[in-house]
């Protein structure tokens, strides 16, 4: 891994983008309800909506890519760009590693959407990565939401904060309920990084943030 700068490995959906929210959305249409009648609380795989009698999540994400250009649409998660492009100018690497290509036949159009939905909101990054194993790209710091994800870095020794939503619920921190906390938890650990004392899963000083 490069250790010439602090590089922080940035999931995409549930923590810069409202995946959720605007999943919710697009499957209020796909499945003929009020949007109000679908639980904003969801666990991963969206079964809460009721979506399996109707083909199941795989369906419902590929209409929602292909059909309804989710990654392109989605709105950002409140303060997510600014935020990033105040880390950047800090000096933080920003690696953006997303699992966005599991669908097959339709990875040119996830692409695309994902690239110009970064450029059209200003959002920040040296590197993007398009990969289940994030492990496998390196990063000092990784931020996501999904519980797969978080529980895997960290049974490798990396170093991962949870962005904090419905799916991610009892998972130990540290954790960030906002983009500010994100920020507080970042800079203490690049700190950390430049003065060669980080510590693997200690919880940050987050409690007045």
């Amino acid at each position: 891994m490069d250790e010439s700068s602090f590089i922080l490995g940035v999931d995409l959906d549930g923590v810069v983008g409202d995946f959720y929210g605007a999943m919710r959305k697009i499957a209020a249409e796909w499945l003929n309800k009020a949007e109000e009648s679908l639980t904003a609380e969801v666990s991963f795989g969206l079964d809460e909506w009721g979506i399996n009698e109707f083909g199941g999540y795989d369906r419902l994400h590929r209409f929602a890519v292909t059909q309804r250009h989710l990654f392109r649409e989605m709105i950002p998660i409140k303060d997510a760009p600014a935020t990033l492009r105040k880390l950047s100018n800090r000096g933080v690497r920003i690696r953006i590693i997303t699992h966005r290509l599991f669908l097959k036949y339709s990875h040119e159009t996830s692409v695309t959407q994902t690239v110009e939905w970064l450029a059209n909101y200003d959002i920040p990054y040296r590197d993007i990565c398009f990969m289940n194993d994030k492990a496998a790209v390196g990063a000092h710091v990784y931020i996501d939401d999904a519980p797969q994800n978080i529980k895997e870095l960290r049974s490798g020794g990396h170093n991962t904060i949870i962005f904090s939503n419905s799916t991610n619920k009892g998972l130990a921190g540290p954790r960030a309920d906002s983009w500010a906390q994100a920020e507080h938890i970042i800079l203490e650990a690049m700190e950390e990084w430049r003065t060669g004392t980080m510590n693997l899963f200690r919880t940050p000083s987050q409690a007045g943030v």
